[in-house]
């Protein structure tokens, strides 16, 4: 199996910039899985886990938002926000979830930013809870 480039970048920092033999990445509408000889693509991220794959072992990350692209067997991705899955917290996630839940939504603008904070918060959930298996 041939091996790709894998850079994750976000507005801080680069978080990693190695090679990786697989790489699932979570769509703004679905998951994407990248192997060797990818044809070239550009995709927005969502919110959850990215799985990067490399001699038999996986880096678990939860990402938000932002856009990956692909050719020529280098896979970026610029996202505003990766985090180590065993950084995760699943009791701080949940509280996560509560707190945006309680959000005002009286307007359709405070409904948006409300559903897309509770979104976030179920992402991490899931992400830290794969992270303890």
């Amino acid at each position: 199996m041939g091996k790709m480039q894998c850079i994750v970048v976000t507005p801080e920092i680069t978080l990693r910039d190695a090679e990786a033999e697989f790489v699932a990445v979570p769509l703004y509408d679905g998951e994407l899985g990248i192997g060797y000889n990818h044809s070239p693509m550009l995709g927005r991220i969502g919110n959850g886990e990215l799985r990067i794959t490399n001699e038999g072992q996986v880096e678990r990350y939860y990402v938000e938002g932002g856009f990956v692209e692909v050719k020529d067997n280098v896979i970026s991705l610029l996202t505003q926000r990766a985090v180590p899955a065993g950084s995760l917290n699943v009791a701080v996630a949940t509280e996560q979830i509560e707190a945006a839940r309680q959000r005002p939504a009286n307007t359709p603008e405070l409904m948006a930013i409300r559903d897309r904070a509770v979104s976030q918060a179920r992402a991490q959930l899931r992400v830290a809870q794969r992270a303890l298996y």
